[in-house]
């Protein structure tokens, strides 16, 4: 039987994205029987801007939870294409991923988390209070023995228990384009000859539609220069993949909290998940598995500690976890973040993925969440390096 005190919810998460959502349906899977609040200042469905690609990592956390046919009806997609300039690799990915919308996956994620129990209010918070050494309470109002941040880039919750921490951030800007043919049943990533490290993307999405936008990383400090405008968003989009932005629309743009080197959670009965969390691969930009994982782990977390009677176990629990499934990952990705701002290594990785498949996996793992610089790319890569280029507009064999 979980135990009960004088908060009004075993559970409050903030924010019903992806990580939010993710978190009550973690909480619900570990105990049915909490009290689990769902906040959101949308109504549901609702658009973000988003790559839209799900990793079939996120897929494999969601079906633990029973939520992995948020991906149902839309097309799995097997073929990346990894470009810059005229060096260019397509090979078949190990495993199926999906382009789905999201104002779908978190309608549908929504909708799971409450069918499995949890309660959505429309409610845009405004504080959090912790002091005391009493429950948490949000907007002055809304207590829960644990409360989950996962609400987002700009979060409040993460701003509360850590502050204004500096943090290294990107900005994308993403619309909705017809697919090409030369693009459908693929994903296209091309990376940017001029300005770097930066990317534009085309995703098909399998229903005449493809999700493009383009991507760049922002000065680390202040005054070494101001955030791109749209326009410069867009006519790179529009030099890397032509047609892209001319023939798009529902544009929208998004800051993206890149993750760093080493992941910190603080102790006691507030959570973060997701951007919030300040986990978006530094490399490529995806967020949705560190989403689902996170968020999910958040809710495990939530849901052993009111069952101990000691909420503020939370903390120190997701911590734990979440350390254990990404530490040395985050660890990975952060140098290969760093590696890639030189051109020289973007071009040594796509001819070493253009040589070996096996190379291809590996760095497409961490690109989605769960690789390593292992052996084999460690090595094709400094053999790319050293060895003369191949002519301009060559292609490996696929």
């Amino acid at each position: 039987m979980t135990a009960r005190s004088d908060a009004d919810w075993d559970v409050v998460i903030v924010g019903a994205g992806p990580a939010g959502t993710s978190a009550a349906l973690g909480a619900l899977a570990e105990d049915p029987s909490l009290r689990v609040l769902l906040l959101d200042r949308s109504d549901f469905p609702r658009d973000k801007s988003c790559g839209d690609g799900i990793a079939p990592h996120a897929v494999d956390v969601l079906s633990e939870v029973g939520a992995g046919d948020v991906v149902a009806g839309w097309t799995p997609l097997r073929e990346l294409e990894l470009a810059r300039g005229d060096l260019r690799v397509s090979r078949s990915m190990r495993r199926e991923a999906y382009v789905v919308p999201r104002a779908v996956l978190d309608a549908r994620l929504v909708d799971r988390a409450v069918e499995r129990g949890a309660v959505l209010e429309r409610h845009r918070a405004t504080s959090l209070t912790t002091a005391g050494g009493r429950a948490p309470v949000v907007s002055g109002r809304l207590s829960g023995r644990v409360v989950v941040g996962a609400d987002g880039a700009h979060s409040l919750v993460r701003r509360a228990v850590l502050g204004d921490r500096p943090q290294q951030r990107a900005i994308a800007i993403r619309g909705y384009a017809p697919t090409t043919d030369a693009g459908r049943g693929r994903q296209v990533i091309r990376y940017g000859v001029g300005r770097h490290p930066s990317y534009a993307w085309a995703f098909d999405r399998g229903d005449g539609w493809a999700n493009v936008g383009y991507g760049e990383l922002l000065p680390a400090e202040r005054g070494q220069g101001s955030a791109p405008s749209k326009r410069l968003l867009l006519d790179q989009l529009e030099e890397l993949i032509p047609g892209a932005a001319s023939t798009g629309a529902e544009w929208r743009g998004h800051h993206l909290p890149l993750s760093s080197w080493r992941w910190d959670q603080p102790d006691g009965p507030v959570l973060l998940a997701g951007d919030a969390a300040g986990l978006i691969n530094p490399m490529t930009g995806e967020g949705i598995y560190y989403a689902v994982a996170s968020g999910v782990s958040a809710g495990r977390a939530a849901a052993r500690a009111v069952a101990a009677g000691q909420p503020d176990g939370a903390g120190a629990r997701h911590r734990a976890e979440v350390r254990g499934l990404l530490g040395r990952h985050l660890r990975h990705t952060w140098t290969a973040s760093r590696l890639s701002q030189s051109p020289r290594v973007v071009d040594a990785g796509i001819r070493a993925a253009a040589a070996d498949q096996r190379t291809f996996d590996s760095l497409v793992e961490i690109g989605l969440g769960g690789g390593r610089i292992d052996a084999r790319l460690a090595g094709g890569l400094v053999h790319s390096l050293i060895r003369p280029a191949r002519p301009t507009g060559t292609r490996e064999p696929t």
